[in-house]
């Protein structure tokens, strides 16, 4: 299991437009992806997952990769969520 801590920088936080493209990312990877914000936590290959969490600016969060291709994962989430949150 691998995890990845990240401050949202983005104005907005996480709204409908980079919570459908971090499914989209989150969904090409076969582990289990987990996007966690004070305690609840929400399945990156679902929208709704994401979205109700209510993530703003400034917010920590926490993603966390458990599975077969996990590194691969974490690499390339961590990306995406430096370049457009």
């Amino acid at each position: 299991m691998r995890e990845f801590k990240y401050v949202i920088t983005d104005p907005e936080g996480i709204h409908a437009r980079p919570a459908g493209e971090l499914v989209k990312a989150a969904k090409a990877f076969e582990c289990g992806i987990k996007l966690e914000k004070d305690g609840k936590a929400g399945d990156c290959k679902k929208i709704f997952g994401i979205m109700g969490l209510g993530v703003k600016k400034d917010n920590e969060v926490v993603i966390t990769f458990d599975g077969a291709d996990e590194d691969a994962a974490c690499e390339a989430i961590s990306k995406f969520m430096q370049d457009n949150l």
